[in-house]
């Protein structure tokens, strides 16, 4: 997963997987979706994102610990 913030676009993109985009959808007005030939989602691109996102170029990472 790669998470890349453009300071001049201000844009917010979220890439899960290299798989080829084949299909994207305007989920909600700013907030587009990348899909693969498959479905499975590629990517996710925030329009605006500093009126979006609290604080776009700050990312923060956590992995839940495995139920025991």
């Amino acid at each position: 997963m790669k998470i890349l913030y453009d300071r001049t676009t201000d844009t917010l993109t979220i890439i899960f997987s290299d798989s080829p985009v084949t299909e994207s959808d305007e989920d909600k007005p700013g907030v587009i979706l990348d899909y693969d030939e498959a479905g499975n989602i590629v990517s996710m691109e925030i329009l605006d994102a500093s009126r979006r996102v609290s604080i776009p170029s700050k990312i923060e990472y956590q992995v839940s610990p495995l139920a025991g």
